[in-house]
């Protein structure tokens, strides 16, 4: 289900330009809702459909499998990481092309969602044609998120480097943390994720139909950090598992843990972004 991650972190930016900046929001923002929840239909039922072999072999059993990683899921995670190495730098070069020309929005939004469900809908065998369909899905989703790092490059461009600084830690210590855990026991986190995540989803969608608050948003932000981070863990365990079962299509694992690792960085930069509006506010404050 958690595929649908992309379609939830694009909107806080939303939220973010409204409360903190009062930049209205474009009628477009109605069309944005709609393909939000497109993309949740889209998603669901194409994850439901390309899970459904390897839940054959999925068992509460192997959930309680301690073994060991064996090298070759050792060298399938290497895959995965060295993917989604490639996936942020399309993403960065999506965010440039933004800055560039100014091309993110509803379209590379769409254009993003059609490569997911094209690379989902690929055969395993057609190995080349889904790295490229990630890499073309990573590239529109830095275009997305790009007009939220165009004003973070323009409030203070130390923000942008902290951000990912700080995001890339929390990733690499959280999936190393999973890593070497003993236990598989952070699996069972899944389920409260998942409910934390259809909280975040109807959250923001009564407060984009009803109006929201300053304290709703700031509880959705650090509320869907938490969520992120969490699916950081559970996600990576949830991976190790798999390829023990012989579930080794590293493009869409890499495609999971991308998602993850996107959606904690805008969570991250919003945050600094307000504080430190916050702070300059403060300190006209005393001026004046």
């Amino acid at each position: 289900m958690h595929l649908l991650i992309p379609y939830i972190y694009i909107y806080p930016q939303i939220s973010y330009f409204h409360y903190f900046f009062n930049i209205p929001i474009f009628p477009r923002s109605f069309f944005g809702i709609f393909s939000f929840f497109l993309a949740h239909q889209t998603m669901d039922a194409f994850s439901s459909y390309f899970d459904s072999q390897s839940r054959t072999s999925w068992s509460y059993e192997s959930l309680k499998n301690f073994r060991q990683i064996s090298p070759v899921v050792q060298n399938h995670l290497k895959q995965v990481y060295l993917t989604v190495c490639f996936a942020l730098v399309a993403s960065a070069a999506g965010a440039y092309l933004h800055i560039l020309y100014n091309i993110g929005g509803l379209l590379t939004t769409l254009a993003c969602v059609g490569c997911i469900v094209w690379m989902l809908s690929t055969p395993p065998y057609e190995e080349q044609k889904r790295v490229n369909l990630l890499m073309a899905s990573a590239l529109f989703e830095g275009a997305s998120v790009g007009p939220l790092i165009d004003l973070a490059i323009e409030v203070d461009p130390r923000i942008l480097i902290s951000a990912f600084v700080g995001t890339a830690v929390a990733f690499a210590c959280f999936s190393g943390a999973a890593i070497v855990a003993k236990r598989r026991e952070y699996l069972y986190l899944g389920g409260l994720l998942s409910s934390g995540l259809s909280m975040l989803m109807w959250l923001h969608f009564a407060s984009s139909l009803f109006g929201g608050s300053t304290a709703i948003f700031k509880f959705e932000l650090y509320f869907g950090l938490l969520v992120f981070v969490g699916y950081m863990v559970v996600d990576t365990q949830e991976i190790i598992e798999r390829a023990h079962l012989g579930d080794l299509d590293y493009v869409k694992h890499a495609l999971t843990l991308f998602t993850d690792f996107v959606a904690v960085f805008v969570r991250i930069l919003i945050i600094m972004l307000k504080n430190s509006v916050e702070k300059n506010e403060k300190k006209k404050k005393r001026r004046d």
